[in-house]
């Protein structure tokens, strides 16, 4: 069973919500993947909402790359005027570790190279636009990943 990493932003309510509708999406267009979700998987996030004090962002950090790294895909939120910076990251670490990336922008803002940062748009294996885009392009980067 593929793990997909759904990397995008989680620090608005309306960010988790879409976050949560996309994995739900994901599970049932594809009953055997798993889908990590950050904000699934720490508990921590709550916390975040309320105080950077009673933040532990060094678990946060653990959970996260624990994660990503045990991944075989990545599926990337990269909505906004820029893409959130945690995804930005957790997708230049997928890409150096070989796992691949499909990027999603749903955003109808004009951006550079095709829809973002270049450096997102060409590290991923696909960029789409729609979520049923998403399982068609995971599939592929699923089948062409070594095992």
């Amino acid at each position: 069973m593929p793990t997909i990493y759904l990397a995008g932003p989680l620090f608005t309510a309306a960010e988790r919500a879409w976050n949560t509708t996309l994995a739900a999406e994901l599970r049932r267009a594809r009953p055997g993947w798993t889908i990590a979700l950050p904000q699934d998987f720490c508990s921590h996030v709550d916390a975040a909402k309320t105080s950077e004090n009673t933040t532990d962002f060094p678990a946060i950090f653990a959970a996260c790359l624990s994660h990503l790294a045990a991944a075989d895909a990545v599926l990337a939120v990269l909505d906004g005027a820029d893409a959130d910076s945690g995804t930005c990251w957790e997708c230049g670490y997928a890409y150096a570790k070989g796992i691949p990336v499909v990027g999603l922008r749903t955003d109808w803002r004009p951006a550079e190279d095709g829809g973002s940062n270049c450096m997102l748009t060409r590290s991923a294996v696909a960029v789409v636009r729609d979520t049923a885009a998403v399982i068609t392009a995971l599939d592929a980067a699923l089948a062409r990943k070594p095992s």
